[in-house]
């Protein structure tokens, strides 16, 4: 089946440009046609990434993506002239999955297309959204880890730190591993960066006592263990 892109971009240039690439890669296209209504025609579209403008009419490309991610996951990707860097991470902080600058290259951006997509199939799974260990749900959709009728909620980051750690229990993940799964998303993570956050799930998930399972090897990385 084939992977359906929306194109949110009031500049019909760009728009054609992206059609007639993504098309041509075998994407399915539409773009937004009312920008007083693109959460609504995101929905209805029902695409499996989205591609976001910063500036347009109305309301801006942030508006939107935090629209967007009050009721869904699905990958965004920003493209954008605007170049500083407060805006990239306003992007990433209201959950953008990769932010690229105008004029970008169509072969890069499908490049990257096809990567989050193949990313997101894999931690989404088209059968199950929820990992499991030791009675405890990772839940990659919400955000939350639970255990029996008690839930927490994680940022998107923390869960994609636990996934590779769910999806290999009893192995030792590396740091490294560890820190590239978060650089997917063009955060600059640092080991001191990966211990804080770490650390702070420690203390978000103390009330259901998954602290206890997850340990830190010393100079090799972290391990869930029964």
């Amino acid at each position: 089946m084939d992977k359906r892109l929306f194109i949110v971009e009031d500049n019909q240039e760009i728009v054609d440009l992206l059609e007639k690439g993504l098309t041509g890669w075998g994407f399915s296209t539409a773009s937004c046609q009312d920008f007083h209504q693109v959460a609504t025609e995101v929905a209805a579209f029902a695409p499996d990434l989205v591609l976001m403008d910063v500036n347009l009419p109305f309301f801006n490309g942030f508006y939107w993506t935090q629209a967007i991610r009050k009721s869904s996951d699905l990958p965004i990707i920003f493209l954008s002239s605007r170049t500083e860097d407060a805006d990239q991470i306003m992007a990433m902080n209201l959950g953008a999955d990769d932010y690229m600058t105008k004029p970008f290259n169509l072969d890069l951006l499908i490049v990257k297309i096809q990567a989050l997509l193949k990313r997101t199939e894999a931690q989404g799974g088209i059968n199950s959204a929820t990992l499991s260990f030791a009675g405890f749900a990772l839940n990659i959709l919400d955000n939350s880890l639970a255990f029996g009728k008690e839930q927490v909620s994680l940022s998107k980051n923390e869960t994609k730190l636990l996934f590779p750690l769910f999806e290999n229990a009893g192995q030792v993940v590396s740091k490294e591993e560890l820190m590239s799964e978060l650089w997917d998303d063009d955060l600059f993570v640092d080991r001191n960066t990966l211990s804080v956050m770490v650390n702070r799930i420690r203390t978000k998930t103390k009330s259901i006592a998954f602290d206890q399972h997850l340990q830190t090897i010393k100079g090799e990385g972290l391990v869930l263990h029964d």
